[in-house]
């Protein structure tokens, strides 16, 4: 086993949210992105490495018996891509305990995708935007990386679970979700997608950048209406299936 480390932020031992059944998720600290709506700034940055590979196996293997026939573990962040190495070991090691290994992602990393997603058995996508421009202007990024990552996880027929954060006057319109159904088609293979999410814009973390000193630059943002979020969500699943 290869004892490399990575800088993790914090571990859930029982998600049940990010992933089918029961499992445990990685938060890894850094990100290249700085998404205006991203409730998760105190991942900003990757800080001192406190995760050795051996060490998160133990901890991962006694959670084992909670996850049954569809748990396992989920690698979150920040954006665990940055850590492509450790993720790459870690993986290998995980599939020999046949644990289930799902990948939440804005497929920003630094390459070596393949490498990463040959023991990946999910991944959960996070769509910005679909627009170059209005992903510059949300994430700060280029749009293109994540594009490399989608049609490398495109040809190695990688299962998908697909999220879109629905940010008031930016993606709650039908003309935004009529589009996104067309996006999604183009650069994910429709038959490997295994669930869909609309998750409304929300304030839960305004107070982490007043305690990080960090400018939020959604501070008057308003929370995404529910009800109108759950429409759309309708509309769009209509739009996708034609």
């Amino acid at each position: 086993m290869n004892n490399s480390k990575a800088s993790i932020n914090t571990i859930e031992s029982l998600g049940a949210v990010d992933g089918p059944g029961i499992r445990t998720v990685i938060f890894f600290n850094g990100c290249k992105l700085r998404c205006k709506y991203c409730h998760n700034p105190e991942m900003f940055n990757i800080k001192d490495k406190n995760y050795c590979e051996s060490d998160l196996i133990k901890k991962i293997k006694r959670f084992k018996p909670y996850y049954g026939k569809n748990g396992g573990v989920t690698l979150s962040g920040g954006e665990p891509l940055l850590h492509k190495d450790f993720l790459i070991n870690l993986c290998k090691s995980l599939k020999k305990e046949n644990i289930h290994i799902a990948l939440d992602t804005a497929g920003y990393g630094i390459g070596e995708y393949e490498k990463i997603l040959e023991n990946i058995d999910l991944i959960i996508f996070d769509v910005k935007d679909i627009t170059e421009k209005r992903f510059k202007d949300l994430t700060g990024g280029s749009i293109e990386e994540t594009w490399k990552f989608l049609e490398i996880a495109k040809k190695m027929k990688k299962k998908f679970w697909v999220r879109q954060v629905i940010v008031p006057s930016l993606h709650d319109n039908e003309k935004y979700i009529d589009a996104l159904a067309d996006y999604i088609k183009k650069h994910i293979d429709v038959d490997m997608i295994e669930k869909i999410e609309f998750l409304p814009y929300h304030k839960l973390g305004s107070e982490k950048y007043e305690n990080l000193n960090i400018e939020n630059p959604y501070k008057d943002k308003p929370s995404m209406d529910k009800n109108k979020c759950e429409t759309l969500y309708n509309l769009f699943i209509k739009k996708f299936e034609v």
